[in-house]
């Protein structure tokens, strides 16, 4: 039996993605603001902000930049890897830094943040590092930590940017060395 996430394939993310990842952005801020989570991201689509606009563009360019595509739903969530965001500690071992994460709202792409960590699980072991670490909004009702940890990530220290209240969790997927 297959399911709707066998169908996806994962694959380098370049620069003509990012109007499919600005659409994924501007879903999830249409959702929070629905719920009445307007601090996350506040409430104007991305594809709107040139700021965020040059930001998802830059992103699609990494080399750590990947997209999931769905055969009927097109692109379906983005990851990209790399090193840490400059307003978090830096780590004291190898590490690979979830620098984003972000799957569609379609009930098509269930499951997908799940299986994009599951490929940065192989591609943090595939570059040497035992640590994974990501950061993420601690707002709100807190289900985005929650979600993290469901999949295997421990808080590893919090932290603000001006008004936004920050988490950063870890996975450590084999002992330090």
């Amino acid at each position: 039996m297959s399911s709707e996430s066998d169908t996806v394939v994962i694959r380098h993310a370049d620069p003509g993605d990012a109007d499919a990842i600005l659409r994924l952005f501007d879903e999830a801020i249409a959702w929070f603001v629905s719920i009445g989570n307007v601090q996350q991201w506040g409430t104007e689509p991305f594809s709107t902000q040139q700021r965020q606009i040059d930001r998802v563009t830059g992103w699609c360019a990494e080399p750590g930049a990947w997209v999931a595509a769905h055969p009927e739903i097109g692109v379906c969530g983005a990851l990209v890897l790399g090193e840490a965001n400059d307003y978090v500690p830096p780590a004291t071992e190898p590490e690979l830094y979830v620098r984003l994460l972000i799957g569609s709202r379609d009930p098509r792409a269930k499951g997908i943040g799940r299986r994009m960590l599951e490929f940065a699980d192989d591609q943090a072991e595939e570059a040497g590092a035992g640590l994974l670490r990501v950061d993420c909004y601690a707002g709100g009702s807190g289900d985005l930590v929650r979600f993290y940890e469901s999949c295997g990530y421990v808080r590893a220290g919090e932290f603000s940017v001006g008004e936004w209240p920050g988490q950063v969790l870890e996975r450590r997927l084999r002992p330090a060395r």
